[in-house]
């Protein structure tokens, strides 16, 4: 019995001692994750009292642990938007995408030729503009029409023929080529024609977010949809005068070439005359507004181009150069982006900023005073074009500002240096170097 007893002892007390070690575990654990609790706590208030955070570990040629990419990449796509796979360490918050690439744009193709469009309805942002591409054949011709909101066009490639007439009668008709704009103010009728030997290609701008190239009124489809007997009486005809009318929108489609331009003008021009400011206008003629080493900006607005509503700007950078920090306190800013490469950072109120990158064929889109930059980040010519729905261009540059600012407060601000605030240019450099 006693050795029994004993035998119950030492298995008590075993049990005790594995007790005491499970508690001391506990209680261990315990401490850790109170401890836990306690640094991320901590580091939660720094970050709350706007201490910097712990930085997140980051090497140039993304080979760390946290920047591997196991599993599907789209390599391709990766490789044209480096900026967004790998965002600046600057980057911050939820600022939704401003570019959309008209390469992902559904192409319309017809008999003289071929449109696709970018519409709020691919690129959210852009409320206030929507952009058109189009190609026409040699001869091919953008049936006769009009639309709500104003036109305003690029010539890409080649040339054409435009046509318009006003609301008192008076005509526009002229060939255009590239480099060179044209107008249509809303409600205004007009068409284009492709000239020999190769036709043209054209970017076409609406102040209307909402644009829908695929639903504009044509001059077929209105009179399809007009009985014949009115049309008749209208014009004081026989309705037989219309039998040949196309039950169908022409839309975009092959003709012979126009008549010699001094003809057609001639023509179009009898009792009424011409409209009293061309629609048409030639950057090539002007001398660029700012040019520098880093590149050269031409803006053309009202101030040169009476019948424009509709303000841009045409931007040139050179290998490494910069269109200044900046912002466009009236109205938003669509871009089209002509030829090169670059990148460009949106800044939004509530500390939000992204970067992305662009190329030919991409279209920008920036809301009201927003702040951005535009940088050329390949070997060649950097081309791209500034469009704003207002007839006036305006912006507003970080150095000018505080240039114009008295050096004592903006130093207390950024604390770079009263020094290198008085050697700010007093006047807007726009791009850069200069």
């Amino acid at each position: 019995m006693k050795e029994l007893a004993s035998l119950e002892d030492i298995n008590v007390s075993e049990e005790n001692l594995l007790e005491e070690k499970f508690q001391s575990k506990v209680s261990r654990r315990r401490f850790l994750e109170a401890g836990s609790a306690v640094l991320v706590a901590a580091a939660g208030l720094q970050a709350a009292e706007g201490q910097e955070p712990r930085a997140v570990p980051r090497s140039a040629d993304h080979h760390l642990p946290n920047e591997e990419e196991p599993g599907p990449n789209n390599t391709t796509l990766d490789r044209q938007n480096p900026n967004s796979v790998w965002a600046p360490e600057t980057d911050a918050g939820g600022q939704q995408p401003f570019k959309y690439s008209f390469s992902l744009a559904h192409k319309r193709l017809e008999q003289g030729g071929w449109t696709r469009q970018v519409t709020v309805r691919d690129l959210p942002i852009s409320k206030k503009m929507a952009g058109v591409e189009m190609r026409l054949i040699s001869g091919g011709i953008r049936e006769l029409h009009w639309h709500v909101g104003a036109e305003w066009a690029l010539m890409l490639y080649g040339a054409a023929r435009i046509t318009a007439v006003d609301q008192e009668g008076r005509s526009h008709v002229s060939d255009v080529k590239e480099g060179d704009l044209w107008i249509f103010p809303g409600g205004i009728p007009h068409s284009i024609q492709g000239l020999g030997p190769d036709g043209c290609r054209f970017l076409l701008v609406f102040d209307d977010g909402n644009f829908n190239e695929f639903e504009t009124f044509l001059i077929t489809d209105w009179l399809a949809h007009t009985p014949s007997e009115v049309l008749a009486k209208n014009f004081g005809v026989p309705e037989s005068t219309f039998a040949k009318v196309p039950k169908k929108e022409l839309f975009i489609f092959g003709r012979e070439l126009p008549r010699p331009l001094a003809e057609e003008k001639r023509q179009a021009e009898e009792g009424t005359g011409p409209v009293p400011h061309a629609f048409d206008f030639r950057p090539s003629e002007m001398q660029p507004n700012k040019k520098a080493r880093g590149g050269e900006v031409k803006i053309i607005d009202r101030k040169i181009w009476p019948a424009t509503n509709i303000a841009a700007a045409i931007v040139t950078l050179k290998p490494g150069g910069l269109r200044e920090l900046h912002w466009h306190p009236n109205e938003d800013e669509w871009q089209y982006y002509v030829t090169g490469k670059g990148r460009m950072t949106v800044f939004a109120a509530g500390a939000h900023a992204r970067t992305m990158d662009f190329e030919e064929g991409d279209v920008g889109y920036i809301e009201k005073s927003m702040p951005h930059y535009i940088e050329n980040t390949g070997d060649t010519d950097l081309v791209f074009i500034e469009v704003f729905p207002t007839p006036f261009y305006e912006d507003i540059s970080l150095a000018e500002w505080m240039a114009h600012t008295p050096f004592r407060l903006t130093d207390e601000h950024l604390q770079v240096g009263e020094d290198f605030l008085a050697k700010i240019s007093k006047k807007e450099a726009v791009v850069t170097p200069q």
